[in-house]
């Protein structure tokens, strides 16, 4: 999948991760797929995705790039993103953050499960 703003996500999210913490990094993770879910669905499709994209920066992706990235962290294969799935794509998108932070991840999203 070839992103567009990829690079740029890259700088990003693992200056996050070291600012935020685990928690404070999946709480900015779930405020982002906040701005793309669809309301009355409750996950990210790609209406909702293709129409909210701009809010985070997205909106140099062409159609074809936004069925890739839905595609890539559809787990379950319902076409659509979850929250966890969301999650673990950002966290899949950023290499240098899943090669430094494994445990990181690993520590938020069982805090995240508990939670539930």
């Amino acid at each position: 999948m070839a992103l567009n703003n990829q690079s740029e996500f890259q700088d990003y999210l693992p200056m996050m991760a070291e600012k935020l913490g685990g928690d404070g990094l999946i709480g900015e993770l779930c405020n982002g797929f906040n701005l793309l879910v669809d309301a009355d669905k409750g996950v990210i499709t790609f209406d909702s995705l293709k129409k909210n994209s701009a809010l985070l920066g997205l909106e140099g992706l062409n159609d074809e790039d936004l069925l890739s990235m839905l595609k890539e962290g559809d787990f379950d294969g319902d076409g659509a993103l979850n929250q966890m799935e969301f999650c673990v794509l950002m966290f899949r998108l950023s290499p240098e953050l899943m090669e430094e932070s494994q445990f990181l991840l690993e520590e938020a999203l069982e805090q995240e499960l508990n939670r539930f």
